[in-house]
């Protein structure tokens, strides 16, 4: 299961919200390229980057940050935020983004997401963001009527990478995560889930590894990571280790 530091970014800096509220947000580095870096030195094999006004405004906002980021780090990068039509993610993806995630693209223009896969195998994540079990869009700004699982069962045959799964409700809040529904998510589809929103601690990792033969790929971690209350050493030996070990 790989562990995907989380580098979010508003303004040009790297920051943290809590259940996605831009007003609530703390900043943990002006620098994000150093804070990339950082996370490459610490033996992260991914970086999750998300451009949060891009995700509100419906374009690319932060890509000069994205930029810098992308020419000082050798790991992937999986990046989402404003991301929604084929030209943004041909820009993105021959700049050097390994997999572009798309979010309020997938419930509004579910088609994109059926061209995009088939011209970019392996590189289109779905990203399925809920707010009690529905989803959210538009930076979760707009909650719509429709369930998460339903969205996601929609690209089962499309060649989505994977699917990034956030409870918006733990996102930013050090609540822990919301294990039973990720679980029962994955164990729904084909396509892999990455968890993400809430962790708190290693003992969320604990839980997201009993049940990682649901099909959890992955789970993204934030604010855990920058205020030090999860050991990133520690946290990648739980997940790496084989089941049973």
């Amino acid at each position: 299961m790989i562990l995907y530091p989380a580098i979010d970014l508003k303004d040009g800096n790297c920051v943290r919200l809590v259940r996605g509220d831009m007003a609530a947000a703390t900043v943990f580095s002006a620098e994000p390229a150093e804070q990339a870096k950082a996370f490459e030195a610490a033996g992260f094999q991914w970086l999750h980057l998300v451009d949060l006004n891009g995700a509100f405004q419906g374009h690319p906002v932060n890509g000069d940050a994205v930029g810098a980021i992308l020419d000082a780090v050798q790991i992937p990068v999986q990046l989402g935020g404003g991301i929604r039509d084929l030209g943004t993610i041909e820009l993105w993806l021959e700049r050097g983004v390994r997999r572009v995630i798309l979010g309020t693209a997938a419930l509004k223009d579910p088609g994109l997401v059926r061209t995009a896969c088939a011209r970019w195998p392996d590189r289109i994540v779905v990203g399925i963001d809920s707010r009690d079990g529905m989803v959210a869009v538009e930076g979760w700004a707009q909650t719509s009527t429709v369930r998460a699982l339903d969205l996601a069962l929609r690209f089962e045959d499309v060649g989505v990478a994977a699917i990034v799964y956030t409870d918006i409700e733990r996102d930013g809040a050090l609540g822990g995560v919301n294990v039973g529904a990720t679980a029962d998510l994955a164990f729904a589809l084909t396509t892999p889930v990455i968890a993400s929103g809430g962790v708190a601690s290693i003992a969320d990792l604990q839980a997201l590894k009993a049940v990682e033969h649901t099909g959890i790929e992955g789970v993204i971690c934030g604010r855990a990571l920058y205020d030090g209350r999860l050991d990133p050493v520690k946290a990648r030996a739980l997940l790496d280790a084989k089941p049973g070990a």
